[in-house]
């Protein structure tokens, strides 16, 4: 095995934190991972991971080795891809984006991406959840919403408008609210974070400040396709990113509520791990995704 080799099992035990799901991650056996990182410390003269039976995590020296390694890993497949920029991007691509995001724009698009890009697959997963890229061993991710730092590489792709909605039956039954004074008075569908459990507030942006409210409700849906088919019920309240809900207004099944105090903007990040930032198959997908969200959604 030679050292490059040697270098990237390192790194990916580290980022995941375990010498098992390095090895699932990797696709090879638990035993030659451990072995790769015997033969590594053997190579440089010192210990680079405390090992205990719940984690493994980097020693001092690991820590400074680590940050060696991605810089060494980076320098050489940008040489090796010195003379392929030009070359037709090829292989599988794991993505992981949001459910409606994925169902209602992303998969129809598909098509136009594969046939662009004849031999590159894709692996398509859609969740609401916040998926780990590395133990998951998934290529990239969107995230919409505020950022956590993770040290990952995050490509900025716009912001999505949120507005406030309900149906016609629940403004019938609770009177139309015209300012956030009026939502002591109503009804809100809350909406519970898949990964967190966190309920969110009810927010709107004023002078330039966030506001809050902690609105009465007596349901609480854990996805987007549920929130917004209480919604449709008259159950309440929602605030959702109108290009999730267009259709519904464009029928007449929702109405849009308080347009002058909406909650802020969400911003939509592309994400993918450091060691990936020159994949070809990456760089044109998220050239393509960003070409796409920012047409349908911004």
């Amino acid at each position: 095995m030679d050292r490059i080799d040697l270098f990237r099992i390192f790194v990916r035990v580290v980022e995941c934190a375990s010498f098992t799901r390095a090895a699932d991650t990797l696709g090879i056996p638990r035993s030659s991972v451990s072995a790769a990182v015997q033969e590594l410390e053997g190579r440089v003269g010192a210990r680079l991971l405390h090992r205990t039976t719940r984690v493994v995590a980097p020693t001092r020296d690991g820590s400074a080795f680590y940050e060696r390694c991605l810089q060494l890993i980076d320098d050489v497949e940008e040489a090796e891809n010195i003379f392929r920029q030009s070359a037709i991007p090829s292989g599988r691509l794991r993505i992981d984006v949001p459910g409606r995001i994925g169902r209602l724009i992303i998969a129809p698009a598909l098509p136009a991406f594969l046939d662009c890009f004849p031999e590159v697959d894709i692996d398509l997963g859609v969740t609401d959840r916040a998926v780990n890229l590395v133990e998951e061993n998934v290529d990239c991710v969107l995230r919409v919403g505020p950022l956590a730092d993770s040290g990952l590489i995050a490509r900025s792709i716009g912001e999505l408008q949120i507005i406030n909605v309900a149906s016609p039956v629940y403004l019938e039954r609770h009177g139309v609210p015209k300012t956030p004074d009026d939502l002591r008075d109503h009804l809100a569908v809350n909406y519970a974070s898949p990964s967190s459990g966190r309920v969110e507030a009810w927010e709107w942006m004023e002078a330039g400040s966030l506001r809050v409210l902690q609105m009465r409700s007596r349901v609480t849906a854990n996805s987007a396709e549920a929130y917004i088919a209480c919604c449709l019920a008259g159950i309440g309240l929602i605030q959702i990113p109108a290009y999730d809900v267009r259709r519904h207004i464009e029928a007449g099944e929702l109405v849009e509520v308080m347009g002058s105090h909406r909650a802020r903007s969400m911003p939509m990040t592309l994400l993918y791990p450091h060691r990936q930032h020159l994949s070809r198959r990456i760089n044109v997908f998220a050239d393509w995704l960003e070409d796409l969200l920012k047409r349908k959604l911004l």
